[in-house]
């Protein structure tokens, strides 16, 4: 009998997070220069595909659904493959419905896979390794990103790669990579027997405001900030992907240790900490006027979002190991309900003024930080907040 020594559940985890970070930084990294050279976007037109793209995200909870059909890992597999699709197709489309389209179908595939792999990270993980691994999977996506980044720096920058041909290439491997773990790795299966329906729990809604507070605060820099690089400082698709790269070699040195931090200092104190930098640097994302200096905060942030691990751990620690599948839907459905409207909303706020989305932002930090304050040095069942304890379940 052949050795199955490799073919682990953290391994699989790493390999599907790599191939999603391929598919999805690809995207990532064209999008604005894209949208503005073939498709004219202004402020508005961004934050409308922003807002489309956090549909999905919001219908996450449907995953709860889908798995009364299907196995999770089946389920990952499936949006793993939408998500190559929806990527590899979105150079043919250069116009606003277009975009809108192509947008949607891979969205679908990434928040349902972002919403399955969390699920079931926190059933096949202990609690005592799941912050560390939690760290291993940022750092090995942040070296798929790098290797991404590497590729667009020098074959769209030297070679003038085209848009379509990229998106193909980017695509296509997250399929390969999807289809190679469907055959390869066997079929994983939880200890635990996953409840099938919506819960909603009242001891949870730290975890749920904490969530919904990360997602509204989040939204701002991802739609706005790497927009910000090309209108305000004209990077190039190029200067973009050079951005990208240094800041993945920060999250590829730092993550797994940041994870492994989390561990030993708690959850209370990691997210005091992130939120703390989060306010410093929205506020300093407001006024900054130096290309340089913007490409320094936005490595920064994406630092302290490292930190949102904890978020993940903390509801590991808190929550009935049955809950983890359907809880998993309700906070990505939580995390994006801000998210649908926030692009949108401040789509036309920044025609306005760039500096009060950014603002914004830090105020959502320090309602963050308030949430942070509130968790116990040790959660456990029980013993989820220090102020607003609440009897256990509402009826769904």
């Amino acid at each position: 009998m052949k050795n199955l020594s490799w073919k682990t559940p953290k391994n699989l985890l790493l390999v599907m997070t790599v191939a999603m970070t391929i598919a999805f930084a690809t995207w990532m990294a064209l999008l604005n220069n894209f949208v503005i050279d073939k498709a004219g976007f202004t402020g508005v037109e961004i934050g409308i595909l922003q807002s489309i793209r956090e549909i999905p995200g919001f219908l996450a909870f449907t995953a709860v659904f889908v798995l009364m059909l299907i196995k999770e890992q089946v389920f990952a597999y499936l949006s793993l493959a939408m998500l190559g699709i929806g990527v590899a197709v979105v150079g043919y489309f250069p116009s606003a419905v277009g975009l809108y389209l192509t947008t949607f179908v891979m969205s679908v595939g990434f928040h349902y896979f972002e919403t399955v792999k969390q699920s079931i990270s926190l059933q096949w993980l202990s609690i005592e390794e799941a912050p560390k691994v939690l760290g291993q999977l940022i750092a090995a996506g942040s070296m798929a990103s790098l290797i991404v980044y590497s590729f667009l720096w020098l074959f769209q920058g030297y070679f003038d790669l085209s848009y379509s041909s990229i998106y193909i290439i980017g695509g296509g491997l997250c399929l390969i990579l999807t289809v190679w773990t469907w055959t390869v790795f066997p079929r994983f299966e939880s200890t635990i027997v996953q409840r099938k329906n919506l819960v909603l729990r009242k001891r949870y809604w730290l975890y749920y405001a904490l969530t919904f507070m990360g997602g509204a605060r989040r939204q701002i820099f991802v739609v706005f900030a790497g927009f910000l690089m090309v209108e305000k400082f004209d990077y190039s698709v190029s200067d973009i992907a050079a951005l990208y790269l240094i800041n993945h070699v920060f999250n590829w040195a730092f993550a797994s240790r940041i994870g492994a931090l989390i561990g030993r200092i708690g959850e209370r104190r990691a997210l005091t900490f992130e939120y703390c930098g989060l306010m410093c640097v929205f506020t300093a994302y407001a006024f900054v006027n130096d290309a340089s200096w913007a490409a320094v905060l936005y490595i920064l942030d994406h630092l302290f979002f490292s930190l949102a691990i904890a978020i993940k751990t903390y509801f590991q620690k808190i929550a009935d190991p049955a809950d983890m599948a359907s809880t998993a839907g309700v906070a990505f459905t939580i995390n994006h309900i801000a998210a649908v409207v926030i692009p949108v909303l401040f789509g036309f706020i920044w025609l306005m003024s760039p500096a009060a989305v950014f603002l914004t932002g830090a105020a959502m930090a320090a309602v963050s930080l308030s949430l942070a304050l509130n968790i116990p040095s040790s959660p456990s069942p029980g013993n989820e907040v220090v102020l607003g304890k609440m009897p256990d379940v509402i009826p769904s």
